[in-house]
């Protein structure tokens, strides 16, 4: 249940998102600005940035899947400013998680998580992806769209959504 709810899904809204960013490209164009200026981008002074929330949303995903399967996460060095590394980087992460399979996942709702921020705390395996990682990874999945979104670049539900399972 842990793997469907995760891998299967985070690479959806990740790749999602890459179709999305792809969109970015020529509208910065048409309108003759600098993608810089959506990589810097976001809703409140107090809030990461674009690139920032996209570099969260790849660790959230990746890190959930390492820690629930043991295998060691890509790292990256949080230092991507163009858009086109913005993209290696959700490629990257769809590649680790994609690369862990069902079995991987055996015994992870029941193992210890924690992270260093939980100061010794720690969840089952269950409650760290139902009430930590999903959130996590969709609030800054959401971030990363509205800002894109404030900003003018045409985009909508289905774009987030990405193609649908549809059965007739």
């Amino acid at each position: 249940m842990i793997y469907e709810i995760t891998v299967p899904q985070f690479s959806k809204m990740l790749k999602n998102l890459d179709a999305i960013l792809a969109k970015a490209i020529p509208y910065a164009e048409a309108k003759k600005f600098e993608l810089d200026v959506l990589l810097n981008a976001r809703l409140a002074p107090d809030q990461f940035n674009f690139t920032r929330q996209i570099q969260i949303a790849c660790d959230s995903a990746k890190i959930c899947v390492s820690k629930l399967t043991g295998k060691d996460a890509p790292v990256h060095d949080d230092k991507e400013t163009s858009l086109a590394q913005l993209r290696v980087r959700i490629s990257d992460t769809i590649a680790f998680i994609s690369s862990c399979t069902e079995k991987d996942f055996a015994g992870a709702a029941e193992r210890k998580v924690t992270t260093p921020r939980w100061e010794g705390k720690w969840l089952h395996g269950h409650e760290y992806v139902t009430q930590h990682s999903i959130p996590n990874f969709y609030f800054h999945m959401t971030a990363a769209y509205e800002i894109l979104r404030h900003n003018g670049l045409d985009i909508g539900k289905k774009d987030y959504l990405g193609p649908m399972p549809f059965k007739n």
